[in-house]
């Protein structure tokens, strides 16, 4: 099922869920980061994962906003 035949209610509910995750991965990085010997490879990954939900996040919201055309 593609995003766009969701209910504004699903898209709202999986959006919390998206930046809760998002959130998480921050946590995860930062603390990864500050290590003694940080796994940069890792790192890159959790960052590359980051960014998709980052992209999830606003792809999710141009769908809940309508366009405005002025």
């Amino acid at each position: 099922m593609m995003d766009s035949d969701l209910s504004e209610e699903d898209l709202e509910a999986r959006l919390a869920v998206v930046r809760q995750d998002h959130a998480d991965m921050d946590a995860a990085i930062h603390a990864l980061s500050h290590t003694a010997l940080p796994d940069m490879m890792l790192i890159g990954r959790l960052k590359r994962k980051k960014l998709a939900l980052k992209d999830e996040i606003t792809r999710i919201e141009d769908l809940l906003t309508p366009d405005i055309i002025a």
